[in-house]
């Protein structure tokens, strides 16, 4: 199977159902496959030959659709790109991916020209004025190549939270499984209005929620931008049934409402049945705030790695509070999970071991690293770097990165874990936990926090002193506007202790 045929075979079957919905123009499915197959016909004028790899950095727009399905259709690899990286950035994947073509929007076209110089840059606009956009409504439709399962279809570059981003490939056959496996764990409906905020090309939205879509016939409401207020006007305006975001994505609209004298209750959110989330677990008290503010107890944990498609496992709405913290029993269907000790053998019921996943979507290797590759595989398994916990019951607990680790006097520290507890304070909006080199202490550990009001040292070890051990609390605390994040919502870990460690 490959991803073109999802679009073919709802275009036939629900040929008049919207396929995408946006302020910026609403395609049904007849017209997003004719804009496809138009779009391979301009790549194919480009130069562009079944293998070659294309860059497709824009914001949350139909063009990325567009031109997503035109590059499959004409036997080209898709490279998604950040559209927040700077110049030097986009030309650390143009370079590294090879790319001679990149489609953009028109506003983020300076960064591409300057990173890529040797790139042709096609642009696209809001009001489709763009080159892209004038060559696809131009061109006459091309049917495209026969593109076989195995061949590459995303280089998906990791989100560089411990390192530089690495390209991870995936084959069509393995990515025209994420649909199902997604599906089946969380229940999307051919009825639902999928609203993606979060950046469309990045792992998730674009595999499990973008491709689910269009795998069922649904329909993939587009905001061009995350904003705390334009989401709930997005959901309110287009009866969105599903919406998938970080943690931040729900908590935003808490801290920013009031400050324009607004609240939840204004806007009417009565047509989602499905909130999910990914990128960090929950704490309790985080998951019943979240429940009463949205008024809903349907909220899903997904847990996924970019280099497994992404999938791995799913948290229900009845398990949200008595497992909080939990990313699920087990994997989702069609994942296998193992926790593993330092002699790959899987380690007993409450013991902290290395979490290995298995699947039909992972990755074929990454672009150009054949030691990374290695490393990351033991047979058919792929090794996440995560630490995990599995307890008596079956259920799943992520305990920390490998390099997340904090050792302090000859004890394991686990950010998570203190990082939830550090949520909890009225006055901290997030935090971020990370081990500073200390001459007894092996490492101290460090706690960086978004912080509502100003916070003290003491008055925060005092609130965590009935919550946490004694090893455990912040020996130090460092109060920041913002943290270093992804556009996805990952805070990058790497950039603090570039700055607060390595320095």
């Amino acid at each position: 199977m490959n991803l073109t045929w999802m679009l073919e075979r709802s275009a036939r079957t629900f040929p008049h159902t919207q396929a995408i919905v946006s302020d910026l123009g609403t395609l049904d499915y007849s017209q997003l496959l004719s804009a496809s197959r138009r779009a391979a016909a301009v790549f194919q004028a480009a130069g562009v030959s079944a293998g070659d790899r294309v860059g497709v950095m824009t914001y949350n727009t139909p063009a990325f659709a567009i031109a997503a399905f035109g590059l499959w259709r004409a036997g080209a690899t898709l490279v998604p790109i950040n559209h927040k990286f700077t110049a030097h950035e986009v030309g650390y994947v143009a370079a590294h991916a090879g790319l001679r073509l990149i489609v953009t929007d028109e506003d983020l076209a300076p960064r591409a020209r300057e990173g890529a110089p040797s790139a042709r840059i096609l642009t696209t606009t809001d009001d489709a004025s763009g080159e892209f956009d004038q060559l696809v409504a131009t061109s006459e439709e091309w049917d495209g190549v026969e593109v076989e399962p195995d061949a590459i279809a995303q280089v998906l570059y990791t989100s560089g939270t411990t390192s530089s981003p690495k390209g991870c490939l995936h084959s069509h056959a393995g990515l025209a499984n994420v649909p199902a496996y997604t599906t089946a764990a969380v229940g999307l409906r051919r009825d639902d209005r999928f609203l993606i905020a979060m950046p469309i090309w990045h792992a998730s939205p674009l595999n499990n929620w973008f491709l689910s879509m269009i795998y069922l016939g649904g329909t993939v409401v587009l905001l061009k931008e995350y904003h705390p207020v334009g989401f709930l006007e997005t959901i309110q305006k287009h009866g969105v049934t599903a919406f998938f975001g970080a943690p931040i994505a729900y908590l935003a609209p808490l801290k920013v409402l009031p400050t324009v004298g607004a609240s939840l209750a204004d806007f009417d959110l009565s047509s989602v049945r499905l909130w999910a989330y990914g990128g960090a677990p929950l704490g309790a008290e985080t998951v019943s705030l979240l429940e009463s503010a949205y008024g809903s107890d349907c909220f899903y944990q997904v847990y996924g790695m970019s280099e497994m498609g992404p999938v791995g496992a799913a948290l229900y709405p009845s398990e949200q509070r008595v497992r909080a913290g939990s990313i699920g029993a087990g994997g989702m269907p069609g994942v296998d999970i193992r926790v593993v000790g330092a002699d790959a053998s899987d380690v007993a019921g409450g013991e902290v071991g290395e979490l290995w996943m298995r699947s039909a979507t992972r990755m074929i290797g990454y672009l150009d690293a054949p030691e990374a590759t290695e490393a990351a595989f033991v047979g058919d398994w792929y090794r996440t770097g995560d630490l995990a916990r599995l307890d008596e019951d079956g259920y799943l607990y992520i305990v920390d990165r490998l390099k997340d680790v904090v050792i302090s006097g000859g004890e394991n520290v686990y950010s998570p874990e203190v990082e939830d507890a550090l949520r909890a304070h009225p006055s901290i909006t997030d935090s971020a936990v990370i081990g500073r080199p200390h001459p007894e202490w092996g490492e101290t550990v460090v706690a960086v926090l978004e912080a509502a009001d100003d916070v003290l040292l003491d008055d925060v070890r005092e609130f965590l002193a009935d919550r946490l051990a004694r090893y455990k609390i912040p020996r130090e605390l460092i109060v920041r506007e913002a943290l270093p994040r992804t556009p996805s919502g990952k805070i990058m870990k790497h950039v603090l202790r570039a700055e607060l460690v390595d320095a």
